[in-house]
């Protein structure tokens, strides 16, 4: 028996669609799921029977729960420091391609959408989220950064909120999503195979509702002005002594994950949503990125932080470096312009 293609492309009325197709993996995005995305939506472009794109996913538990980076583990142990940059290149090409897309598309977020799932969902044009909506960038805790443009969301998040998810990699829900601008509209789940089809028939966005309201009210919003003061701060470590200082429990909260974290990727974080605010584009989002994952198998706390979180599951990763001990060489040696001909091309 054929086993079925893990991302579904296909043509219904005035739609493309697009649908994740491995609810065992919590449709975790792997490379050839990203060639057969970023494939389609060439194919459609130009095709005037697609007026837009829906993308949504198989299963109830998750959107897209990130990349698949078992197999870039493992490559990396054995010494191949190529596999992830060459799975990054391909999968931040595709990124960029959704976030400049001529046409409208539309994403259905459901469930679990980290990492790998808010490099599709979260820079579609058109992002809806419902109930179960669990949204984060919990790189940090594995050792890598918060990429396939989520710099770029974070960076424009209100006041310190983008530096806050970014360092921490803290879930948040639908009114949260909305607060942060990694969401345009609420829409209950149970109301969406409706939507779809009525947008695969009209090829109109406008049939979209804009004026509801997730009944579970926003956490950040409270917090907005306690995470604004803490995480002005200059460097991680400034932060963390502004949260020692403040006594509150959500301090004492998220001075604890930040402990726990990669002290070098939260601080390569905090200066990359930084960065992207300066210059907030895809490319330029995407590009700062790379400089920091092409040479994360080599350089970086990755190999042992998917090895405590994802392969032995121990969660007890032996970092490198604390925040008192880490040297800014080595912060600034990874944010580097990468090498002539070693960076991202878009074409």
């Amino acid at each position: 028996m054929t086993e079925a293609p893990t991302m579904i492309a296909r043509i219904q009325g005035k739609a493309g669609w697009l649908t994740f197709n491995r609810p065992k993996a919590l449709n975790a995005l792997d490379h050839d799921m990203a060639v057969v995305l970023e494939q389609a939506l060439d194919d459609w472009r130009d095709d005037p029977a697609v007026a837009l794109v829906i993308i949504d996913a198989a299963g109830d538990r998750a959107f897209c729960a990130g990349g698949d980076i078992a197999a870039i583990y493992h490559a990396g142990r054995a010494g191949n420091f190529s596999a992830g940059p060459d799975f990054w290149r391909d999968e931040y090409r595709m990124n960029a391609r959704i976030k400049e897309y001529p046409k409208p598309i539309v994403a259905f977020m459901q469930g679990f959408v980290m990492g790998g799932g808010v490099g599709v969902g979260g820079l579609t044009s058109h992002r809806i989220v419902g109930d179960s909506t669990q949204i984060a960038m919990p790189e940090t805790g594995i050792g890598l950064i918060p990429d396939v443009g989520g710099t770029l969301l974070l960076s424009q998040a209100p006041g310190r909120l983008g530096e806050y998810l970014g360092v921490t990699g803290s879930r948040f829900g639908a009114a949260d999503a909305l607060l942060t601008g990694f969401a345009d509209a609420y829409v209950p789940e149970a109301d969406w195979p409706a939507l779809k089809d009525r947008l695969a028939e009209t090829g109109d966005v406008g049939v979209i509702p804009q004026a509801l309201v997730p009944a579970q009210p926003s956490r950040l919003a409270a917090l907005r002005a306690e995470i604004d003061a803490a995480f002005a701060g200059a460097s991680v470590q400034a932060i963390a002594q502004a949260l020692a200082a403040s006594g509150t429990e959500f301090a004492a909260e998220t001075l604890k994950v930040i402990r726990r974290n990669s002290a070098l990727s939260e601080e390569c974080t905090l200066q990359l949503v930084r960065m992207t605010r300066e210059s907030p584009d895809i490319r330029s989002a995407l590009s700062n990125e790379f400089r920091f994952t092409a040479r994360a198998l080599e350089h970086a706390e990755f190999l042992e932080g998917v090895r405590a979180q994802i392969i032995d599951k121990d969660r007890n990763p032996q970092w490198k470096y604390t925040l008192d001990t880490l040297p800014p060489a080595v912060v600034s040696g990874l944010l580097a312009p990468l090498p002539q001909g070693q960076g991202l091309s878009f074409a």
